[in-house]
């Protein structure tokens, strides 16, 4: 039953994410109002909880919930990740620099790079387009 109602989710979550992509405003909008209603009735339901005292009102007490949250966010790993991001991580580990910090000679060896790399894809994707075309004609 429970894999009946993941997977009925899970295929509709494709089919709407399908159509509203090619609306990438929309998809925008409607994103966004859905998260801020979320995070509305979230914020909601911490006040009523609080305000119906006792150790629920006691866990929903803000420096005591603020303590129990950092502590699941940390177990969970979503801490550092939500709140530095991956990216700046990725470029620490590697040890890159900032945007700012690179001289514009560092900049150009990077964007010649992208700029070769470019090249090489659109190499590449004219031989698949050519292989394509030699297995339909040879069908």
């Amino acid at each position: 039953m429970i894999k009946k109602i993941i997977n009925f989710f899970d295929k509709s979550e494709d089919r709407v994410r399908g159509q509203l992509s090619r609306y990438p405003i929309l998809y925008t909008l409607v994103g966004g109002v859905a998260i801020v209603l979320f995070w509305r009735g979230v914020w909601h339901t911490a006040d009523m909880l609080q305000a119906q005292g006792g150790i629920l009102g006691f866990l929903f007490y803000e420096p005591v919930n603020m303590v129990i949250v950092i502590v699941i966010l940390l177990a969970t790993g979503l801490f550092v990740s939500y709140f530095i991001g991956d990216s700046i991580l990725l470029s620490g580990a590697k040890s890159q620099k900032k945007l700012a910090e690179k001289t514009s000679k560092e900049v150009l060896e990077e964007e010649t790079s992208l700029s070769e790399i470019k090249k090489v894809v659109i190499e590449i994707r004219k031989d698949v387009d050519e292989i394509k075309r030699e297995v339909e004609e040879g069908k």
